[in-house]
C-alpha cells in the first residue's frame, strides 16, 4: 500500500514538528508526497481568540517555508502545500475568495466550529470533554441530540457551498460522545443524519478522508468517519484517501492499518491518492486496498 499524508500540521499553528522534520520522517518512511494543511487563519474573519490556527502575520512565512521545501526535496519526496479551512456559517468556509485566490495545491475542509442557538461565540465540538460538556448545558439547555443535529447541518452546508477538495473528519462530532453520553449514534436521527450527508458528498464528488488522527491521540477507537458513515460512503462509491491528521513527525503513517481495516470492512476496494493539480483541478490515482 502507497502511503503519503495531506493533512499535516507543524509548528505554525498546532503541530509539534517542523516543516523539515516532517518531510524527512515521510522521506525516511517511504512516502510517495507529503502535503501541510495548517489550521487557516481565523481571527480577523470571526474574532475567535485561537492558539491553534495559524496567525496572519506568520501566514506568508508558512506559504514560503511549504514552497521552500517542495524545492529542496524536489526528486526525493513530492511537497504539496495546502490548508484545514474551518466552516463557520456566515463567518468563513473555503469557498471563500481570498481563500481561492490563493491557488493552493489543496484545500481540506472541515467543521470544527458551532455557533450557539443564542448567538454565544463559536465553539469547537472536539473541545476538551469538560468544555464539550459546559457548551452542552450553557448553550443547548443539555440537550446533545441538538448538538448532533447542528453539527451534521454545518457539515452539510459546507459540502454545498463547495471549494475544498477533501472533507476532514466528517463525524468529528463524536469525539466527545463516548458510549452516546449525549447522542444516540444507533438511533434513526443520527443515521438519517449520516444518510443525507453521504448523499451530498456524492453528489459533490469531494474527495473523503480516513482520518487516524482520533485514533492516535487515544480519543476515539475508530477513524474519522466510523463504520456506519463509512458504510454509507462506499456504497456511492464516494473516493476516500487515507491520513494521519499528523501532528508530529511519528504520527505520520500512524495506524493506517486500522484504516485500511475499517475501509475493507465497509466495503471499500480502493483508497485515492492525491498529486497535485493538473488545470486547476486536484487530480487524485486510486490504488486497490491489498
Amino acid at each position: 500500500m502507497t502511503y503519503t499524508c495531506i493533512h499535516t500540521h507543524t509548528t505554525f499553528c498546532d503541530g509539534g514538528d517542523d516543516i523539515e522534520t516532517m518531510c524527512r520522517a515521510a522521506y525516511e518512511k517511504g512516502f510517495a508526497s507529503l502535503g501541510f494543511s495548517s489550521h487557516a487563519p481565523i481571527r480577523k474573519k470571526t474574532g475567535i481568540d485561537s492558539d491553534w490556527h495559524i496567525s496572519e502575520d506568520r501566514f506568508q512565512e508558512y506559504l514560503d517555508e511549504v514552497r521552500d521545501a517542495r524545492i529542496r526535496w524536489a526528486g526525493k519526496l513530492p511537497v504539496y502545500c495546502g490548508l484545514e479551512v474551518d466552516y463557520i456559517q456566515g463567518l468563513m468556509g473555503p469557498a471563500d475568495r481570498d481563500l481561492q485566490a490563493l491557488e493552493l495545491d489543496y484545500l481540506i475542509g472541515s467543521v470544527h466550529y458551532l455557533i450557539p442557538p443564542d448567538g454565544g461565540e463559536p465553539f469547537p465540538v472536539d473541545d476538551s470533554p469538560e468544555c464539550f460538556d459546559a457548551h452542552i448545558r450553557n448553550h443547548f439547555k443539555g440537550d446533545g441530540e441538538a448538538v448532533m443535529e447542528r453539527y451534521w447541518d454545518a457539515v452539510d452546508a459546507m459540502i454545498r457551498a463547495g471549494g475544498f477538495d477533501l472533507l476532514g473528519h466528517p463525524d468529528l462530532v463524536k469525539k466527545n460522545n463516548a458510549a452516546d453520553q449525549y447522542f444516540s449514534t444507533a438511533g434513526s436521527a443520527y443515521r438519517s443524519r449520516l444518510e443525507k450527508t453521504a448523499s451530498l458528498a456524492a453528489q459533490s464528488g469531494v474527495v473523503v478522508e480516513v482520518n487516524t488522527g482520533g485514533i492516535i491521540r487515544g480519543w476515539i477507537r475508530d477513524p474519522y468517519p466510523g463504520q456506519a458513515l463509512l458504510r454509507l460512503l462506499a456504497g456511492q462509491e464516494v473516493p476516500l484517501a487515507i491520513t494521519a491528521d499528523a501532528h508530529r513527525a511519528e504520527h505520520l503513517g500512524s495506524r493506517y492499518e486500522d484504516a485500511r481495516r475499517a475501509m475493507r470492512d465497509a466495503g471499500v476496494r480502493r483508497h485515492f491518492l492525491f498529486e497535485g493539480r493538473r488545470d486547476r483541478r486536484p487530480v487524485w490515482t486510486a490504488e486497490d486496498l491489498l
